[in-house]
């Protein structure tokens, strides 16, 4: 199972498991939320994922959420909301398919930011350990992420070399966000001094799960 957003990174992870299941004889299948959050945007994102997973023939499951009453009846923020409301969408559906597996798209670049923002609000080691490559979604279901080892640049060259469409969420691009800020302002700036800092922050993440057993 793997999880859609119809974003590079997510194209990129189902195009490499449809791959790969050809070789491993696996089953595959995609799961897409709406979380109903950016509108039109947001409806036009989830038409991209059933036109391409059509293509592909690969069997998607979509959930569309109402995730802002949602966050005022739980008393969260909308990107809380909306995180609680996709996992729950995820262990749905693998229990609906016996799915064991759930293949989510973060990449390297997905690590080095979390680290940074993990220091900005005040974490112990553990937040330091960033993105686990795999941790249980629940007793019957492990979360991998395959590309937590290549970087955004790499997401995108795979794209490009192999023709790959996909769609862009325009919120990246909102500073107002504090991850956002961190990609678009902090990490450029830490690059000045070292271009390779978004690899040390991953190889320290790596180091840290790996010492603390995480």
């Amino acid at each position: 199972m793997c999880g859609f957003s119809g974003g590079p990174d997510s194209v990129c992870l189902l195009h490499f498991l449809k791959y790969l299941s050809g070789k491993k004889r696996f089953d595959l299948y995609a799961v897409h939320v709406n979380h109903g959050l950016r509108g039109a945007a947001a409806d036009a994102d989830e038409r991209f994922c059933r036109a391409l997973c059509k293509q592909w023939d690969i069997p998607l499951v979509v959930q569309k959420k109402a995730v802002r009453s949602l966050a005022k009846k739980w008393d969260l923020s909308p990107e809380h909301a909306a995180r609680k409301v996709r996992y729950a969408a995820f262990a749905a559906a693998a229990k609906k398919y016996g799915a064991a597996k759930l293949a989510l798209g973060h990449h390297l670049d997905d690590q080095a930011e979390t680290v940074l923002l993990n220091l900005l609000r005040g974490t112990r080691a553990q937040g330091l350990c960033g993105i686990p490559v795999r941790r249980p979604l629940n007793a019957s279901v492990e979360i991998v992420r395959p590309l937590l080892c290549i970087t955004r640049a790499e997401v995108e060259e795979y794209l490009q070399q192999n023709q790959l469409p996909s769609v862009t969420d325009q919120t990246n691009f909102d500073d107002e966000y504090t991850r956002n800020w961190v990609r678009h302002e902090l990490l450029p700036m830490l690059e000045q001094k070292q271009p390779k800092i978004r690899q040390h922050l991953a190889k320290m993440a790596q180091d840290l799960a790996a010492r603390l057993g995480s």
